[in-house]
């Protein structure tokens, strides 16, 4: 009778286990799924077993539950895997993003979307490893908490799995929707576009430029500019945010032709994946690079 062979700690976007929702949660199986197509910054992940193993207890989770954390063995992996990831990159020490990916995230009921913790620009593999650790604990957040709650999932089975990948230094980013999740149009792509990394669109800092993009013929149809007076940049040890410079404040963030390619890749992650997506993405240096794709889970209206 042959032994179980345990999940890995570490897994790599785009190969083996990766395409296993129940090993690396929904952001980081779906970016799998698309790698080998798409341009998407090379990754790892910390998979949900590394954290089930972390766990001090199986119990449900709570606000006041003991925390996870690295043992040696992983902080061993998870250094040799950030070192591997900086020869990918080209660099000693890359900059990464270290983004939480929960087993039930980014799924066709509930997408979590800003609900656990993300942290930019993190370097060296200590630092690393403490983002590790604290998006674990953003598990047990009042937030997720009670979002859990409201979406009636388990507060018992919770899991975490954790992606770490090559931070894009966005000169534009961007937040894509296959479908207008206003008035539910399926013919039209929607995008929210605006200066820096994007948290400043994620997190509500900035009015981003907003473009409604025929699936047609992928023209502009319409089109508003903000006056973008913030946006996220790097900083030693994370990101800051920052007043745009008053030249770039009322300009346009997209050409026409790059709301044209954005929903050229709306329309296509809609048809790989079989329903209408949010898409996170980032121009740098003049290449587009897909940063997370989810489905859209508030979509109503006309078809």
């Amino acid at each position: 009778m042959g032994s179980e062979v345990a999940a890995p700690s570490i897994a790599w976007l785009g190969q083996g286990e990766c395409h296993d929702c129940a090993l690396l949660g929904g952001k980081a199986a779906s970016l799998c799924h698309l790698a080998a197509e798409h341009c998407i910054p090379p990754a790892f992940c910390v998979t949900a077993a590394a954290f089930e193993r972390a766990r001090p207890e199986q119990s449900p989770i709570e606000e006041d539950a003991s925390l996870a954390s690295l043992s040696p063995e992983l902080y061993a992996e998870l250094t040799e895997a950030y070192r591997a990831l900086g020869r990918r990159c080209g660099r000693d020490a890359p900059s990464v993003a270290v983004r939480s990916s929960a087993l039930d995230e980014d799924g066709a009921a509930a997408s979590f979307a800003g609900q656990h913790e993300t942290y930019l620009n993190i370097v060296g593999p200590e630092a690393v490893a403490e983002a590790v650790v604290r998006c674990w604990a953003s598990l047990h957040s009042p937030r997720a908490l009670e979002y859990r709650r409201r979406q009636g999932l388990s507060l018992v089975d919770a899991r975490i799995a954790i992606l770490v990948q090559q931070l894009v230094p966005a000169d534009v980013s961007a937040v894509l929707f296959s479908a207008n999740p206003v008035s539910g149009h399926r013919d039209e792509v929607v995008i929210n576009a605006s200066w820096g990394l994007g948290e400043s669109i994620v997190g509500g800092t900035v009015t981003p430029d907003t473009y409604v993009v025929c699936k047609a013929d992928q023209a502009v149809v319409r089109r508003q500019i903000a006056e973008k007076a913030r946006m996220t940049v790097t900083a030693p040890g994370g990101t800051r945010e920052v007043d745009v410079p008053r030249f770039m404040r009322a300009r346009a963030a997209l050409t026409d032709a790059q709301a044209a390619e954005m929903a050229q890749l709306a329309m296509a992650l809609e048809d790989r994946m079989g329903h209408p997506v949010d898409v996170e993405c980032a121009y740098h240096a003049g290449k587009l690079h897909l940063l997370q794709c989810r489905p859209i889970t508030t979509l109503v209206g006309a078809a």
